[in-house]
């Protein structure tokens, strides 16, 4: 823990920020009922967000650089910023379309907004429910400088960035069929320039259109020069699986779409099957039916397999982006985004579909009864997993700063409060007073360092 964080966290206890009077019902964070007590990752902090109450979020970033944490708060139409040195709500970034819900009071995600979110420098980037890309100068004022439409009619949704800041890529992962958009972006320039180089399309034999099939989490490996983009499900993956074009489980797996930005010209480009003398194109995976991607060391780049997809598929997978080595890794599954920190060698992964227990080789845990959230933290040198840390339910959305050892969980306000919301008693372990959900803030302390300012380690694997 650094001085700093140290000091803070000392004066807020000695300020009363977090205590609680005996005749009160709720706990401090971190200490309630379902907080985790034995897990190495610890819990710190939890963060509170003014406004309404968390039922829906999405996406989650950290720039190091700038101690700040991002994360796509449809609730409140909007993108948060949060300090990580101070460990404060410091404002909203405004203009998205918010929560749209259904006549139940459920929110329709694939018109709801804001959903991706990344950064560079002093320019972030968010993607809308209406398809549009919002570009905001973190140095400016509140609202976006520009607002790009894609030219779909759903939610642009996760995106990546080259680690110069100069290339996007964002998907459209409602469309049918969906597709991807590189983006000339801003960098480290002074005035906004993002304009669209091309949409990114998969040939329908391997995506067919009408069977809801879609594009997620894309990274960025520096080793190849490529993009790859998490695709949960494609189609003879095995050999006459059913992909939706049938009634039943689905029993196809997915795949990757590696994509080099410079053969991709407008207005489209069309990628197929991998391509070894490319180096683009679509890899089949091994029991995997991503949703998230991420890049660790050694060009090794995690995926997040979830049994929401495809029932069976109760691992996550490490792909190697250079010889495309395919490892799993047992013990956890159900995972939306996902992360690596380089600041301690480990992934983490937002697993809202964990199983409780895991299945024998050809079983799965799909139902929601056999499901739970976790925080995945897995040893990305070793690839095996470490632990897993309980979240409150629907818990998918993390992210880390690299120097400070902090990983940031968003938490869902209580089903008492929000339809849809947490029916564990995690998340008020985690949130303490707050019943409208929080931010919960974890650490790895790493024994004999103390992780100060002087740190200038970045997540320069990261998207």
């Amino acid at each position: 823990m650094s001085r700093k964080l140290r000091a803070y966290l000392y004066a807020s206890a000695a300020a009363g920020l977090w205590s609680v009077a005996s005749t009160s019902s709720f706990a401090a964070p971190c200490t309630g009922p379902g907080a985790p007590t034995t897990t190495e990752t610890k819990c710190l902090t939890a963060i509170q967000i003014p406004g309404n109450p968390l039922q829906s979020f999405d996406i989650s970033w950290v720039n190091p650089k700038r101690a700040e944490m991002y994360f796509a708060d449809r609730s409140n139409a909007g993108v948060d910023v949060i300090d990580t040195q101070t460990l404060k709500w410091k404002r909203l970034l405004p203009g998205f379309k918010g929560a749209v819900h259904n006549l139940n009071g459920t929110v329709n995600n694939n018109i709801s907004g804001p959903d991706g979110v990344v950064s560079h420098g002093r320019w972030l980037y968010a993607g809308d429910g209406n398809s549009t890309l919002k570009v905001f100068d973190l140095d400016g004022a509140s609202t976006a400088v520009v607002s790009v439409s894609t030219g779909g009619t759903t939610r642009l949704d996760e995106m990546a960035l080259t680690p110069n800041g100069k290339l996007l890529v964002a998907a459209n992962n409602a469309e049918d069929p969906p597709f991807a958009t590189l983006f000339t972006a801003n960098g480290n320039a002074a005035r906004n320039s993002v304009s669209i180089i091309a949409r990114i399309t998969v040939d329908q034999a391997l995506m067919p259109s009408g069977a809801g099939l879609s594009l997620e989490q894309p990274t960025w490996d520096r080793t190849t020069r490529r993009f790859f983009n998490s695709i949960p499900i494609i189609a003879n993956n095995p050999a006459g699986c059913n992909y939706g074009q049938l009634s039943g489980p689905i029993t196809c797996h997915g795949g990757v779409l590696v994509i080099d930005p410079k053969t991709v010209t407008g207005p489209i480009t069309q990628l197929g099957a991998f391509n070894p003398a490319t180096n683009t194109g679509v890899i089949a995976l091994n029991g995997c039916s991503p949703n998230g991607a991420t890049v660790g060391p050694d060009a090794n780049i995690l995926l997040g397999c979830t049994p929401q997809n495809n029932p069976n598929d109760v691992i996550q997978l490490v792909i190697n982006a250079i010889h495309k080595k395919q490892i799993p890794i047992a013990d956890i599954t159900g995972s939306d985004e996902v992360w690596f920190n380089a600041g301690d060698d480990r992934y983490y992964t937002g697993s809202s579909r964990n199983c409780k227990v895991f299945p024998p080789p050809g079983g799965n845990c799909a139902t929601a009864s056999q499901q739970a959230a976790v925080l995945g933290v897995i040893d990305a040198r070793s690839n095996r997993l470490i632990e897993t840390v309980p979240q409150s339910s629907g818990s998918h959305s993390v992210a880390a700063d690299s120097k400070r050892n902090l990983i940031f969980v968003p938490q869902a306000a209580p089903v008492s409060v929000v339809i849809g919301g947490d029916t564990t008693p995690v998340g008020a372990g985690l949130c303490g007073q707050a019943t409208n959900g929080c931010v919960a803030v974890f650490q790895h302390k790493i024994r004999g360092k103390d992780d100060d300012d002087d740190d200038e380690r970045d997540d320069v694997a990261q998207n």
